[in-house]
This record gives C-alpha cells, structure tokens and sequence, in this order.
C-alpha cells in the first residue's frame, strides 16, 4: 500500500505524475468533477491548521467526494486516552484514505503499521510536511517553467521548518539545485539535513547571515515564519522573532522574475506593502495546494494496489530496548511505540520515527 509519510516515499517519477496530473486539474477542472464520488476522506487534525485543513477538504469536495474527521483531538476519544494507531484502525473503518496532521513527530509513520486505508502526512511536528512540498514544486513549475538549475534561498525558522525540512529532501531529485541558508544561529539548518541529505547528494548551498547580499542572485525566495509554538524558551524565541523581514526595499533588489514562496501563516516576516508585487506567489501558492491534494489522492487511490507503487525500502529497523530516542516530542516517548532505529551509511544511529540523533 502506497502512504506518504515523508517525500521521499515518492519516486521522481511518481512526483512529476502529481505535478502534472494537478496541472491537467487546473486546466480542466470540469473533468474531474464526481471522479472521486462516494470516496471518503477522513481529516484527522491532532495540531491547529487553516489551509492544509481546509485545502485536503475543498480538494475531496472538488472531486465530488465526502469528508469526516475532527480538528480538534480534544472533541475525541484521543481526550480519553486512545492511541494514534487506535485511532487510525477505527477511523479506517470509515475511510477510503487518511489524512493527517500530529504535533507528534513520527505518529503517521507509527500509524501506517497498523493501517488498512492510505495515510497522508500532512504535517508531524517540525519533522516533515509532504504534501506542502508537492504544493511547493508545483508552485515553482507553475511560476518559472521548470524546477531544474534553480536558485533557492530558504530564510528564516531552517531549525523547526518542517516545509524546509521536506522541500530540501524533494529537491535533491532535481538536477543543478543551488540552496542558499538565510538564518540566525539559533535556527539554523539542522546538521543532519545538511550532512544526510545535501552533502550526501552533491547538493550545493551556502548560509549567508543577510537576505539583502543574495536577493539579486535567487530564483525562488522561501520564506517562513519563526514558529513560537516550537520553542520552549521564550526568551530565545523574542531574540529571533524579527531577524528577517521582507519589505519593497528588499524586493527592489530581486529579479524581475524572482518568486516568494511561503507556506504560511505570516506574521511579521513578509510585510504587507510586498503582496502587490507580482512575485509574490504565496496566495497563489494556497490555490495550488488544492489541486496538488486533489491529485495526490487520485493518484494513492489509483497505485492503492499496484505492486508497482509500493513504498520504499527503509531497510530493516535495529530494535534495542536498552536505547531511548532524546526527542520528547516523538511518537515513541509519547505512545508505546517500540524503540526503534536506523544506522546512516556514516554510522550514525538514528530514531526510525523522528529521526533524532540517537548516537
């Protein structure tokens, strides 16, 4: 069975079929219309969410499906005690295909051991966000033509951007990718994104301290917002909140056909003088979000069953009971998921849900 847990569990292939199945979407909408009809989608939103929430209903709507599920945990059984897999077993007796949002790192991983329906991540923790990738790349697609030899500038929260996170996994599929880190110390790119995924796979980037040194050379400009909810120290948190700022002065450095990226919310990182700027993309970056959504649950619908489109090997996990990952927001310091692990070809071992840095 086909989930989507973290980007790589879609081949290039299977990536670039999405992209160009939502662009056919777009272009003929009235096509698609009832393809999904008495097909049921199950929203299971554990963390708040406006536009991945409501794209992922909007998109089954479009397609003349249904939608059930809760956006708020505190209204459930989970209130009572229930466990993610628990959850996802009863939720499946309802559901065609699952999506679901966790401020639990690794809890959509853990629930597809159990699952009998597709699951999609639409977000665990500051881990990993896939389906925002997908609405990513299909925003640079729609906005430069192409994905390949780009420029990208990622500014802002590297450290807990789980948007980051995931669109830097998906862009090493991509030929000629130069990244550049926009960020203050306390949120940089964590190491092992650097070292496991850009060093790994020859992916050139450079952390610079100024947006204004690189703006004239960047293709897509990533913002994103320094995540208050990810910090337990507040005072960490006011000493970061306003490091970068985007505004008309910075813009007038830019490209002509530059774009600014964004998964937002904003809150004070992209002032509100830019939005009439036609490279602003991040309201039409929300549009395209449905129609990559609405793609993607054709498409696991479609390989549910097809051996061709199975999910990854990630090798076989090293059980220790003795080791406990150091994440405490991970699924297995939370729920009584196994202690499980993964060694990185450079011998680091790694939680199979989160992966932290066991040792």
């Amino acid at each position: 069975m086909k989930h989507l847990i973290d980007p790589m569990d879609l081949s290039r292939q299977e990536t670039d079929e999405i992209i160009t199945l939502a662009q056919d979407i777009i272009a003929h909408r009235e096509r698609y219309q009832g393809s999904m009809s008495h097909r049921k989608l199950a929203t299971l939103f554990y963390e708040p969410s406006t536009r991945t929430r409501l794209s992922f209903t909007s998109a089954m709507m479009e397609l003349g499906g249904n939608v059930l599920g809760f956006s708020d945990a505190k209204s459930t059984s989970v209130s009572k005690g229930e466990t993610v897999q628990d959850t996802v077993r009863v939720v499946g007796c309802f559901s065609e295909i699952i999506a679901m949002r966790h401020h639990i790192e690794g809890a959509q991983l853990y629930a597809t051991e159990v699952s009998k329906v597709p699951i999609i991540n639409a977000g665990d923790g500051s881990h990993s966000h896939p389906t925002q990738t997908l609405t990513d790349l299909l925003t640079i697609k729609r906005e430069l033509g192409h994905i390949e030899g780009i420029t990208i500038g990622f500014c802002g929260d590297l450290r807990f951007g789980r948007t980051v996170h995931s669109l830097i996994k998906a862009l090493t599929r991509y030929s000629d990718i130069k990244i550049v880190l926009i960020a203050p110390d306390e949120l940089k790119l964590p190491d092992y994104i650097k070292h496991d995924i850009c060093d790994k796979c020859g992916m050139s980037y450079r952390e610079v301290a100024t947006m204004e040194e690189v703006m004239p050379e960047l293709d897509i400009l990533y913002m994103t917002r320094v995540q208050k909810e990810r910090f337990l120290d507040e005072d960490e948190f006011d000493r970061v909140k306003d490091c970068f700022v985007l505004d008309t002065a910075k813009m007038a450095l830019a490209k002509e056909k530059m774009a600014v990226l964004h998964p937002l919310p904003r809150v004070n990182e992209i002032l509100t003088e830019v939005d009439n700027d036609p490279r602003a993309a991040y309201f039409r970056q929300v549009e395209n979000g449905k129609f990559v959504r609405e793609a993607l649950m054709v498409k696991l619908l479609e390989w549910e069953n097809d051996p061709a489109h199975g999910m990854p090997s990630r090798g076989e996990p090293i059980l220790d009971s003795s080791l406990r990952c150091p994440n405490s927001k991970c699924i297995c310091n939370c729920e009584h998921a196994p202690g499980k692990f993964r060694r990185t070809d450079d011998g680091i071992l790694r939680c199979w849900y989160c992966d932290h840095k066991v040792k």
